[in-house]
């Protein structure tokens, strides 16, 4: 049987609509860890003192644990509550839409992210930031700008506003709207004041 297309944004929020309701703690501490436990002893993993695993059995085995882990568990959608599952056929289709390359920012700044494989020689990309911790505004700008002022840094993870205009950032208020666009007007500001304007974000 041929296998079936992969599922796009539109069936899965169909599929999460319809799915078993669970609740994030039982999830979390349950399913997820349960599950977890039992792939360490079907598939033999021990990392041992190395977290990265360089021998290819060991990848190839962490690979299939996290293939069959993610069917057996399916998908937890937070707002909803509830969970979406996926065949076997469905994943593997989505992994070959994945984009095998991407190009991230534009002009003398862009960097070209592409695939690679275990124990590779090629230099991955390496993006800095606080990575969505949150800065205090006053020094935003200043932060950013310090990662964009390495060399090695090729592309920006912005951090969150604590505040804006003095104001304390809420979630679901217009002063989150208004710190999201304040974010974007800083990291550009900043990565232009480091001289590497088209670094992406």
């Amino acid at each position: 049987m041929a296998a079936r297309r992969y599922v796009d944004v539109f069936e899965a929020y169909d599929r999460f609509t319809q799915g078993d309701k669970v609740q994030e703690p039982y999830w979390d501490y349950n399913i997820v860890h349960s599950t977890a436990v039992l792939m360490k002893d079907r598939y033999d993993l021990d990392f041992g003192g190395n977290i990265v695993p360089e021998d290819q059995d060991m990848a190839d085995n962490l690979f299939l644990a996290g293939v069959d882990m993610l069917l057996e568990t399916g998908i937890y959608n937070i707002d909803l509550g509830r969970v979406m599952h996926i065949d076997e056929d469905e994943l593997y289709e989505g992994i070959k839409m994945a984009p095998r390359k991407l190009n991230i920012g534009h002009g003398k700044d862009r960097c070209k992210c592409k695939a690679r494989v275990g124990n590779s020689k090629k230099r991955p990309i390496i993006q800095g930031g606080p990575t969505g911790a949150p800065v205090s505004e006053e020094i935003f700008t200043s932060i950013i700008e310090s990662y964009a002022d390495e060399p090695m840094v090729d592309s920006i993870v912005s951090g969150v506003l604590e505040t804006v205009d003095g104001h304390q950032v809420l979630t679901n208020t217009p002063w989150e709207i208004k710190a999201t666009m304040a974010e974007v007007r800083y990291v550009r500001e900043a990565v232009a004041n480091s001289g590497r304007p088209g670094m992406g974000i």
